[in-house]
């Protein structure tokens, strides 16, 4: 009886799989697996193709992340609409429409988001602040790490990164400094009996030698003058270091190789 029991029961459990595996509903389910399936891999491939078009140096857009995750809402929200309309028969024209209806109310209860969002595609797509740009604002000055939906990343020379909501950027008055690498130091230095073209040299090859080991320089510093002083002659000099710099660090390098000419003369 058990030997002839066991065939009998694999029959049925084979015949229970094949009503199930055939039903509408499982049918339904692995349609929409593999819809959301296929649409993860495509919108991974797009987000790839669209970081590397961004990192180019001819794009026209930035290479802020607010473009990739709208592209991402927009893969996923149609992929979604996908297996709405063929899993489960919703008909997505009218379900659109009837958030279009809602959407008034939506927009109240979200509009920060939203104030949010549409600066951040303002400040982006008028290249207003893009990645690497070296901002000024109330006071704080870094380096633009990133633009997203929400908010514009700031990293300082300090090391902190401030958070700034897109609508206040957008709102705000700031100040687009030189790019980090090129950093200007003003200086007011002391004639003394030296001529200006010796004074220059000395200069020049105090501030090459105490950058040796500190960063590397792009090309070699200048140095001018701009106006005479009751103590000398004031100017500026300007170096071009390679990324990443220490802004903090650059500035100081400088005075010190030139703090030596910048003594007001004895009595």
């Amino acid at each position: 009886m058990e030997t002839s029991a066991t065939p009998h029961a694999s029959v049925q459990l084979l015949s229970w799989l094949s009503e199930v595996l055939g039903s509408a509903q499982v049918a339904s389910v692995v349609t929409a697996v593999l819809i959301l399936i296929a649409t993860a891999i495509i919108c991974r491939l797009a987000v790839k193709a669209l970081r590397r078009l961004l990192s180019r140096d001819n794009s026209p857009l930035p290479s802020s992340s607010i473009f990739v995750n709208i592209l991402r809402v927009v893969m996923w929200a149609l992929g979604l609409s996908v297996v709405l309309s063929t899993c489960c028969g919703v008909d997505v024209s009218a379900a659109v429409t009837a958030l279009g209806v809602g959407g008034i109310a939506l927009s109240l209860g979200f509009q920060d988001t939203l104030s949010n969002l549409i600066g951040g595609l303002q400040l982006s797509v008028m290249g207003i602040v893009q990645p690497g740009d070296h901002l000024e604002i109330n006071g704080t000055r870094g380096t633009v790490k990133d633009v997203t939906w929400r908010h514009v990343l700031i990293h300082t020379a300090t090391g902190a990164d401030i958070v700034v909501p897109n609508s206040v950027i957008n709102k705000a008055s700031f100040t687009k400094l030189p790019p980090q690498k090129k950093v200007v130091v003003n200086i007011n230095v002391s004639k003394g009996n030296v001529d200006l073209t010796t004074l220059k040299q000395c200069m020049m090859a105090d501030v090459l030698a105490a950058f040796e080991g500190v960063a590397t320089l792009e090309k070699e510093p200048i140095i001018t003058f701009d106006a005479a002083t009751e103590y000398g002659f004031s100017g500026t000099v300007v170096v071009w270091v390679e990324p990443p710099v220490d802004l903090f660090l650059i500035q100081d390098t400088i005075i010190r190789a030139v703090a030596p000419y910048c003594n007001p003369p004895k009595d």
